[in-house]
């Protein structure tokens, strides 16, 4: 069996059940443990699997859960070299809130086979940690947005209400002076309910996002702890979000660990 054939039925194996052994994938594919090893480290590259203590866990998306399959390539290398940065925010045994949206879906991507406590309102989140033995999950509840594969509306709002995290991350679709927008009505609510529930409040976005006002104010700049972004800002907006207090973390797309913590 070709490599690239081998892989692909890997894949598949590990996608059906969520999760394979091994010894189990060996056997399956008649191929040696190490050949399954060197076939997983290509596949967790590629960001279709994770390798975990004993065997492999799939995080790809679903194939029912199809938000993410089309991307802005101009800019995914900057989602991509965000995600690997706020990561690092993250410590085990922490408590996250995890929104939708395509750069939260890498965090969550990378933080899959952690010991971690996850609360998130995103399916194809959700997807990704449902068989990680590694984390506890809990799904919010209410109305599905099956545009932005989210939960939101009054009943996901009531449900947050009940919960305290130590950690909430989303993403915005627009950032000016005003502070953090995002384009659904439901979605701000939601996500308003969101910070309250958190010890600290952590925004993700690339770049593009900055001096773009979108439909629905979230909240002040001063409002969020953090803010993770690519070195696309400038410096005078750097300037601006540190002086409203925020901890600002610029990350390097392309440069392998090349991180910058500004403040």
């Amino acid at each position: 069996m070709l490599a690239e054939k081998r892989r692909s039925r890997l894949l598949e194996l590990v996608r059906a059940s969520r999760f394979a052994s091994l010894p189990e994938l060996a056997e399956r594919l008649h191929v040696s443990e190490s050949t399954i090893r060197r076939d997983v480290e290509q596949l967790e590259e590629q960001g279709t699997a994770k390798r975990i203590h004993g065997g492999v866990l799939y995080a790809g998306s679903s194939p029912k859960l199809t938000h993410f399959e089309i991307q802005d390539a101009t800019r995914w290398a900057q989602k991509k070299a965000i995600a690997e940065l706020a990561v690092e925010l993250i410590e085990p045994g922490d408590t996250l809130l995890l929104d939708g949206g395509s750069t939260t879906h890498e965090i969550a991507r990378r933080l899959v086979g952690q010991r971690l406590h996850v609360v998130t309102n995103s399916l194809p989140v959700a997807n990704l940690f449902a068989s990680d033995p590694n984390c506890d999950l809990i799904m919010i509840g209410g109305s599905v947005s099956s545009r932005l594969g989210v939960v939101m509306g009054p009943a996901a709002d009531k449900m947050i209400a009940t919960l305290r995290v130590g950690k909430t991350i989303f993403s915005v679709a627009g950032i000016t002076e005003e502070g953090f927008f995002n384009n659904d009505l439901l979605l701000v609510e939601t996500e308003k309910a969101m910070m309250r529930t958190a010890n600290e409040v952590i925004v993700v976005a690339d770049s593009s996002k900055i001096g773009r006002q979108s439909l629905t104010h979230l909240c002040k700049l001063g409002d969020v702890h953090s803010f993770v972004v690519d070195d696309g800002i400038s410096d005078g907006w750097k300037e601006k979000i540190s002086s409203a207090g925020v901890k600002l973390l610029v990350a390097k797309p392309n440069e392998d660990k090349e991180q910058i913590f500004e403040s």
